[in-house]
């Protein structure tokens, strides 16, 4: 495995491998966990024998908010560089801040529409921040395929959106969320969880999948939401910035199942913000 720093190392390194098998890119930022080698390996299914996998790790400081956690993010370069090298990955894209936003940096993308509600609304400028430097890493490592976790939906959904409307031949793959045994959704602000948080932090899923499993079978959409929310805030939950039915595929809010659609939620629980998500099936 080769861990690269600047971008002349990088184009260097990854010069030899176009057109010698597919090329996947798998967008981090650190603190490596199952859910992010689950998207690993799906990176390796996906190019096959002779293609090659890269993996990025950089703490986008554009998508913090003044009050948000990037001083304190976890950061442990050193593991992640052991997992991924015995993951078979070919190249580690660790770039430095200043190297992604070099002095006079002065561009900024902005997805509209999906982007604009849940988070969007909730953490004004965030996707901003996801949008220039997924740009910004696709760009630099062009890769035939980057994959992507269903945890952050919408993040997804703003990025599908980023690369069709700017024409980049690249796909975009979208995993199913991984999870612990107990179902509480893997996630690198785990580790923030005391150990009484970590059991109360599992009222996320377990609320979702409940109001999910309601309004299938028919139940109102206002009601499902309003008794997730509650069930949230009796485990200690607050501020909830959103309990939502969404269209699968716009994002738009719902107040009736009749499409595929997708059901989410984000809360804090302590100092820790946690975010989940779960697909609601009008059949």
């Amino acid at each position: 495995m080769q861990t690269l720093y600047d971008l002349p190392g990088l184009r260097a390194a990854l010069e030899p491998m176009r057109g010698a098998g597919k090329l996947a890119l798998v967008p981090t930022m650190g603190a490596l966990h199952d859910g992010h080698m689950a998207l690993v390996e799906e990176a390796r299914r996906r190019v096959g024998p002779g293609g090659h996998v890269a993996v990025s790790i950089f703490v986008n400081p554009r998508q913090f908010g003044p009050n948000e956690d990037l001083a304190a993010y976890p950061r442990r370069e050193a593991a992640d560089a052991r997992m991924l090298l015995a993951a078979g990955v070919d190249i580690l894209w660790m770039p430095t801040a200043a190297v992604m936003y070099p002095a006079g940096f002065a561009t900024n993308i902005a997805v509209g529409g999906i982007s604009q509600g849940l988070d969007g609304a909730a953490r004004p400028g965030h996707f901003d921040g996801v949008a220039t430097v997924v740009t910004k890493l696709l760009n630099q490592v062009r890769p035939d395929v980057a994959i992507f976790g269903e945890k952050d939906y919408q993040q997804l959904a703003v990025i599908r959106r980023l690369v069709a409307d700017l024409d980049m031949a690249i796909e975009i793959v979208g995993m199913p969320t991984q999870r612990a045994q107990d179902g509480l959704a893997l996630s690198s602000r785990n580790a923030y969880l005391t150990d009484e948080e970590r059991k109360a932090a599992l009222a996320l899923p377990r609320a979702l999948g409940e109001a999910a499993r309601q309004i299938e079978k028919g139940a109102s959409v206002e009601a499902a939401l309003a008794k997730a929310v509650a069930t949230l805030a009796n485990h200690g939950f607050g501020p909830i910035d959103y309990v939502t039915l969404c269209d699968a595929a716009t994002l738009e809010p719902m107040t009736v199942l009749d499409r595929p659609a997708r059901l989410l939620g984000a809360a804090k629980l302590g100092t820790t913000r946690l975010i989940d998500n779960i697909a609601v099936d009008p059949a």
